[in-house]
């Protein structure tokens, strides 16, 4: 367990100085989001999952200036040998949940960053009614959902201030649930 998670907060230390098109860093925005779900009062998992979301950009760098338009499977895969569903599902279906609240939140499409709008296209643009009924069908939609309006809210560096390393109390409480 702790290997894993050594493992994690020193990818993040090696490569979350990355930007992706936004004015923070991947670590900073990883911190972010995992403050805003703490406050929220999440769950452990739920807060991994926030801390985690974007794992896949790390793991398969590209050379795109977004990032990896697949990083939300890319990161859930990898997760998922050590963490349970409640962390690796909302992580890969987030991504889908910025689809979903594109095509049924009036607003929601027009207030996303440049990074996030680029990748949206790229991840398949909004979801017909069927998509959407199909994805609300998935077991955590709903905490992909509120992933994806903490990975909106998660670009305030002002929101940085917390070491990455903080957060490891949850990713070991989340790990825990796995075994």
């Amino acid at each position: 367990m702790n290997s894993t998670i050594d493992k994690i907060v020193d990818l993040f230390s090696v490569e979350g100085n990355q930007t992706y098109g936004e004015n923070i860093t991947q670590t900073e925005h990883a911190v972010q989001c995992a403050e805003l779900a703490a406050r929220s009062g999440a769950g452990n998992e739920l807060i991994a999952a926030a801390l985690l979301h974007d794992i896949g950009h790390l793991l398969a760098a590209t050379d795109v200036a977004f990032g990896n338009y697949q990083h939300d499977r890319v990161g859930a895969d990898y997760l998922s040998a050590y963490f349970p569903p409640a962390v690796t599902e909302p992580i890969r279906l987030h991504a889908q949940a910025k689809r979903y609240l594109c095509s049924v939140e009036e607003g929601y499409l027009a207030d996303l960053s440049t990074a996030s709008l680029d990748s949206f296209h790229h991840q398949g643009g909004l979801m017909t009614e069927e998509e959407q009924r199909a994805f609300m069908q998935q077991e955590y939609a709903e905490e992909a959902i509120q992933l994806r309006r903490w990975d909106d809210e998660g670009k305030i560096e002002e929101m940085s201030l917390q070491p990455f390393a903080q957060y490891r109390v949850y990713l070991e409480a989340a790990i825990q649930t796995a075994n």
